[in-house]
């Protein structure tokens, strides 16, 4: 109830109603407050009820709530359906949000702003004719100029169901401000999208950064496999004599980069700088410490990390199932995935956990063991068999030798088996000398990628190895119509937190001269 200061009719009642919603905290402080408001003959003041539905929202967290106090106003003012919006959009009810904006617009009675289109064309990025309704009724309403708008309209283009990357970058040239949130959301598109080299042109043109473009650049060479471009960023960034120093999500993408690089140095360096510069490890963090140092091979150190995070997520558990099934560590990584399904609460294996599971039955030749994880997937835990899951159980199955076995399974998949699964069968033909079936798989092969010279090659062997020269000479004659070379090997190293790459038969390093010499030393001694 209102105390008797703040009922003191000489206040203003905008100052008392504020004052009884900054010492509430539940539901029926509002509804007695309301009553007040009725009593009064305040209910309806749209002030008043903009500061009720606030407090309804961010305070209660009770939305719906919020809309019977909104409902009740005949004609809510623009800062009423905005923060109805917006509540909506946080909550990801984005058909709540599109029906409400829906509303207003035929209501013709309130304008919207340009701080509720952000919000709705977050709502409909699921269909690119929502986003072009949208565009419309911005240049209709006169907002189609606004810096936040236009930039929201880049970002819808480029995440809506069918990104239009020509669209996109139309009103990002458009633009006659932008500001670096508008070219974070260009650059971020491309980079999403694919076009990486874009993105970093784009990169390096921005007048200004911040650490969210950073980390868009970082990230995005890190998901189009740049490895080496991303650490290259990191390094700048790292450099720089500015606030804009590296966060969580900066070290989580370099982390990923250094496993996959195997960049082992660098990745404890940064292990360092997270405790250094006092960022705070949180579980993705953690997680993605454990899957550097795994895919790097320090195996030892990763479980201490695994075994030192005091609330382990289902990443987590498979961050290290998997790190221990790279490295051929079957047994253990089993123990772990016993251990999780002993771990209780909400963590219940998914279909990345079996991937490494299986991985991890392959390894170590665990026939038995594989067959029944696989089970326990489908059975147990209802889960649908993927491309990787099959190309995991064929490859053990090769590996053991069981090709009537794996030949049943690959019959019964429900989509095409790909490259991986065929290669994963010819590898078993291989050990086991099963050239009719090596033969078959490698015509699969050859149909699902013709211009794979590395698959010619092999047909080429398996000819070879049962005596057909006659089909040998076939094969070789077309490859070499065809033009067609075979991607050499590829290996690297770390010195001194650099990558060094090689490739079969390369002479482009700048020390080949002093490689060789020294292969000549140590052939020498051989």
């Amino acid at each position: 109830m209102l105390s008797s200061d703040q009922q003191n009719p000489n206040r203003p009642i905008n100052e008392r109603i504020l004052s009884v919603l900054q010492k509430s905290n539940h539901i029926n402080h509002l509804k007695q407050l309301q009553s007040f408001l009725i009593t009064t003959g305040n209910s309806r003041i749209q002030f008043i009820t903009f500061k009720l539905v606030r407090f309804c929202i961010i305070t209660l967290s009770n939305i719906d709530y919020a809309r019977l106090i909104f409902n009740d106003l005949h004609s809510p003012n623009v800062y009423l359906y905005t923060a109805m919006i917006t509540a909506y959009t946080s909550q990801s009810d984005h058909k709540s949000t599109l029906l409400l904006y829906r509303d207003m617009v035929r209501s013709e009675r309130t304008r919207p702003s340009e701080f509720i289109y952000p919000h709705v064309l977050k709502s409909c990025l699921d269909e690119t004719h929502g986003v072009k309704s949208v565009h419309n009724h911005i240049m209709k309403s006169g907002f189609g100029g606004y810096s936040i708008v236009q930039t929201s309209l880049v970002d819808a283009y480029l995440k809506t169901g069918s990104p239009d990357l020509v669209v996109a970058r139309s009103l990002f040239d458009e633009m006659t401000e932008r500001n670096v949130v508008s070219w974070t959301a260009m650059m971020s598109g491309y980079a999403r999208l694919g076009q990486i080299g874009n993105a970093i042109s784009l990169f390096e043109e921005m007048p200004e950064r911040d650490v969210p473009s950073w980390n868009s650049v970082i990230a995005g060479c890190t998901q189009n496999g740049l490895f080496t471009e991303a650490i290259s960023f990191f390094k700048q960034m790292v450099s720089l004599d500015s606030d804009y120093k590296p966060n969580q999500i900066t070290v989580v993408c370099i982390l990923s980069a250094c496993g996959n690089l195997g960049m082992l140095q660098l990745g404890r360096w940064i292990h360092g700088y997270i405790y250094r510069n006092c960022i705070t490890p949180s579980p993705f963090i953690l997680n993605a410490l454990v899957d550097m140092y795994g895919k790097c091979g320090s195996l030892r150190i990763a479980r201490r990390v695994f075994d030192h995070t005091s609330t382990k997520s289902l990443t987590t558990w498979n961050s290290m199932i998997n790190c221990l099934a790279l490295h051929g560590q079957s047994e253990t990584a089993i123990t772990v995935f016993e251990e999780m399904i002993n771990y209780g609460g909400s963590v219940k294996p998914d279909e990345v956990t079996f991937i490494g599971l299986l991985n991890a039955c392959t390894h170590g030749g665990l026939v038995e063991e594989g067959r029944k994880y696989f089970k326990l997937m489908t059975e147990d835990y209802r889960i649908e068999p993927q491309i990787q899951h099959y190309g995991c159980i064929i490859d053990l199955l090769g590996r053991a030798g069981q090709f009537e076995e794996a030949m049943e399974v690959i019959k019964e998949m429900r989509m095409a088996p790909d490259e991986v699964v065929w290669g994963s069968l010819l590898n078993g033909c291989k050990v086991y000398r099963r050239m009719d079936l090596a033969e078959f798989a490698v015509k699969k092969l050859i149909e699902i990628n013709p211009d794979h010279a590395g698959y010619g090659v092999m047909l080429a062997n398996v000819y070879g190895d049962v005596g057909k020269w006659d089909e040998v000479g076939k094969v070789r004659k077309k490859l070499k119509e065809m033009g067609a070379t075979k991607t050499p090997g590829c290996s690297w190293i770390e010195i001194d937190s650099q990558v060094q790459q090689f490739y079969s038969a390369d002479k482009t390093h700048h020390k080949t001269e002093e490689i060789y010499k020294m292969l000549e030393v140590i052939a020498g001694f051989s």
